[in-house]
């Protein structure tokens, strides 16, 4: 309705504009200056109105305007005609009405300044003064709004043909000034206009007005003569001045804002301490971190365009400045939001790596300031003030793209104390990730504890607890990130090497029973291949107290694969310590070799119960064992018989021969003769065999027929032979191989079993090798008197 009521207004309105300016336009066609002068007054009357909106008061006012151009031409051909000017200026004062009066003298005004027949200052601060008769704020904004744009081209500058006196550049400077805070003070006072329920509609329509007054501060801007001197010493104090005083929060934020686009960035960086001593007496909804973003931005630019310009920069103190009016404006508003806050010194950060970028104490100083403010609302819960804060954190890694370089800010992990789990979680995985990203090396183990200090929320359970909610997928995905960070440090000194080894298992063994079997493998490995660089040195190269022994190093991995034993992962930790058996072994270390194979005999026997994982874990320790040449005849027979008894008391047959064929080869070594026991071998051969003769005779008991399992067994075995055979063991006859093989032909000729392409492949070896001429192999196989081949 009241939308409705507005459109009648305005087309009514508008309606006699046109009529009356129609009226006047003849009277200036027959250079009738009464008349003219009667019908605008007329039209002007319109804009006395009330009813309309500010929105549609403009649409009034721009018609208006268009007509006063009109006027204005008007006005200076009846100068030309002859009419005195002065009297024109006298006589459009007799209007009825004060606001049709004044826009006809603001029209005849233009005219009569560039007649020069009195100076541009007299007309000008007539003007201004009689304009503070109209205080309705909408129609005095637009009036002085109009005053504004008809003498803008009329100013007595330096330079100008209007130039004047020598002080006429600051009387066109204090005329801008005092109309700006005069139109400020009629747009602050257009909220009180009408009921408070429609406040927020009010606010709206104000601030569709805002340029009308932000134009006088360009207007400032562009005044030729206003230097640097000017500026700060009757501009910048004048204007901060006006909006400190209005306290509303819309004119503040908005000329702070022009305040800082409309000026020179030297003026700013010049003026920097009075320009911020504003901030803190703005009205405390503000949005000042806009208004200092805007600023420091500017600054920023100024800086990357200008070279020249950064020795001001340091010369003004402006990171100082900046960082206590931060400060301030922090402590002035208390009911500051975190996330504002943190964004207010995201801004300084942004504003120092830009400007500052080789002051790390500027930085860390920075992030000090922002942990002062954090101290007094604790964790993070609010989502806003969390990312900031990761916004907060990302800006020098960013910058400086070396995680190194952040290692060295004091304040850096003070700051990510205050980051809830899943935030500082991301956070750490953002700092690793840069590692990779930027190929960063580091280099001591200072460096990789500070760093993995850093990404604990990656590493290790938040506050002690588990978070039971994580996706599984995601989970295993940060621990292969902490995996490759592992992997990644690699220094050639191996003394640091062993450092940061013994560093990273201090953080690696408090990451809870979730992550340890996916992030001690890569610290296993990562201490073995140390291992084996110093395997060629002399024992001990750096002195008994030495770390970076591999003595010293196969017990720090002793410990730490033990933490796997009581996390449920035997099956891992027995791998770790086979593989540490080697290493081991490799060093000629007997001692700490038995040692592990002790271990992974232990958790064999205690904690692997499910027979497939037996199977698997007894051919890894039967492999390892077989390659194992630093023990001695009694401990190698020791670990040799634990490893045949638990071969034969494996759950199912099938992997009892298997297993006890496999046991054949821990007595046979062919670089080591006095490993080679063939009287061993064949005995667990033909133990292997007669376990695979009770699985056929179970076979045959429960289906009457024979089955391939129990085939293939005999023909693995005779695989086994001949393979002995050929590495000469004495002890494998040809009367053995014939007697297997025809076992294998009667047990086939009983049923079709399905292992005839292994038997046939088999066969066909055999003979081929029979026929070898070169090599000495056809005489071993010569023993071999079967009928198949006959």
């Amino acid at each position: 309705m009241i939308a409705d009521d507005d459109e009648k207004w305005l087309a009514a309105a508008i309606a006699a504009v046109k009529q009356n300016a129609f009226y006047m336009q003849r009277a200036i066609d027959s250079n009738n200056l009464k008349d003219a002068l009667k019908f605008s007054a007329q039209m002007l009357s319109e804009l006395r109105t009330s009813k309309l909106s500010p929105h549609k008061y403009y649409e009034l006012y721009m018609r208006v305007f268009n007509e006063l151009g009109t006027l204005e031409i008007f006005f200076k051909e009846e100068t030309g005609r002859g009419c005195s000017i002065a009297e024109l200026y006298e006589l459009v004062q007799h209007a009825g009405n004060i606001l049709p009066r004044l826009y006809l003298l603001c029209t005849i005004g233009s005219v009569y300044i560039k007649s020069k027949d009195v100076t541009a200052t007299d007309i000008l601060k007539d003007l201004v003064e009689m304009c503070r008769a109209v205080q309705h704020p909408l129609r005095g904004l637009f009036l002085r709004s109009y005053l504004a744009q008809v003498t803008r081209d009329k100013l007595p500058s330096i330079g100008s043909d209007l130039e004047g006196d020598g002080d006429a550049h600051m009387n066109a400077l204090e005329f801008v000034l005092q109309n700006f805070t005069e139109m400020n003070k009629l747009w602050v006072r257009m909220q009180h206009q009408g009921p408070s329920r429609e406040k927020e509609k009010r606010e709206k329509e104000r601030n569709e007005l805002r340029d009308l007054v932000g134009k006088n501060l360009h207007v400032l801007s562009q005044l030729e003569g206003v230097d640097l001197g000017i500026y700060r010493d009757t501009v910048l104090p004048r204007i901060l001045e006006q909006v400190v005083n209005c306290k509303d929060e819309l004119a503040q934020c908005y000329l702070m804002d022009c305040i800082i686009q409309v000026f020179p960035d030297d003026f700013h960086l010049q003026t920097l301490d009075v320009l911020l001593g504003a901030c803190p007496q703005l009205q405390p909804s503000v949005d000042i971190k806009t208004v200092l973003s805007g600023l420091m931005e500017r600054l920023s630019n100024y800086a990357a365009s200008s070279v020249e310009a950064l020795p001001n920069f340091l010369q003004v103190e402006a990171f100082s400045k900046l960082n206590y009016a931060i400060g301030k404006v922090v402590e002035a508003q208390v009911d500051l939001p975190a996330a504002a806050s943190v964004t207010l010194y995201l801004f300084l950060l942004k504003f120092t790596l830009h400007v500052y970028s080789d002051r790390l104490d500027y930085v860390d100083q920075v992030l000090g300031s922002c942990v002062t403010q954090l101290s007094a609302t604790g964790k993070l819960c609010d989502d806003k003030a969390a990312k900031q804060i990761v916004a907060f954190l990302s800006a020098p890694l960013e910058k400086y793209n070396n995680v190194v370089t952040i290692l060295k800010l004091t304040n850096y992990p003070l700051v990510m104390e205050y980051l809830d789990r899943e935030t500082n979680k991301a956070m750490a995985i953002i700092l690793v990730q840069s590692v990779f990203k930027n190929n960063t090396h580091i280099a001591t183990a200072d460096e990789v504890d500070a760093l993995f200090e850093l990404a604990k929320g990656l590493m290790k359970d938040f506050d002690g607890t588990i978070d039971d909610e994580i996706d599984e997928e995601d989970f295993q995905e940060e621990q292969n990130l902490v995996a490759r960070l592992v992997n990644k440090l690699y220094i050639d000194d191996p003394e640091e090497m062993s450092k940061i080894i013994f560093t990273v298992r201090k953080h690696i063994v408090a990451g809870g029973p979730k992550r340890l079997p996916l992030t001690i493998p890569p610290l296993v490995f990562s201490a073995l291949k140390l291992i084996r660089r110093l395997r060629g040195g002399d024992e001990n190269p750096f002195g008994d107290d030495a770390s970076a022994t591999p003595k010293r190093i196969l017990q720090l991995l002793s410990e730490t694969v033990e933490v796997l034993s009581d996390v449920s992962a035997p099956d891992l930790a027995l791998r770790l310590y086979l593989q540490c058996a080697q290493a081991a072994n490799n060093c000629e270390l007997e001692t700490v070799a038995y040692e592990f194979f002790t271990k992974a005999y232990l958790l064999y026997e205690e904690e692997i119960s499910d027979s497939k994982a037996q199977v698997t874990a007894l051919r890894l320790i039967i492999g390892t064992l077989q390659r194992m040449r630093v023990f001695n005849v009694e401990n190698r027979d020791t670990l040799t018989h634990k490893a045949t008894g638990y071969s034969a008391r494996l759950l199912r047959k099938p992997d009892q021969c298997r297993a006890v064929y496999e046991c054949a080869h821990l007595f046979w070594a062919d670089e080591c003769e006095n490993l080679k026991d063939g009287e061993r071998v064949v005995l667990c051969l033909k133990r292997a065999q007669r376990i695979a003769d009770a699985v056929q005779q179970m076979a045959n008991a429960s289906r009457g027929t024979s089955s391939t399992g129990s085939v293939s067994l005999y023909v693995e075995l005779l695989n086994k032979y001949l393979y002995f055979l050929e590495k000469g063991n004495q002890q494998v006859t040809g009367d053995t191989i014939k007697s297997l093989a025809e076992l294998i032909k009667s047990e086939t000729k009983k049923v079709e079993s399905g292992a005839e392409p292994f038997i046939n492949s088999t066969l066909r070896y055999i003979e081929f090798q029979r026929q070898q001429e070169d090599g000495g192999m056809n005489e071993k196989y010569e023993k071999i008197k079967m009928e198949w081949f006959e």
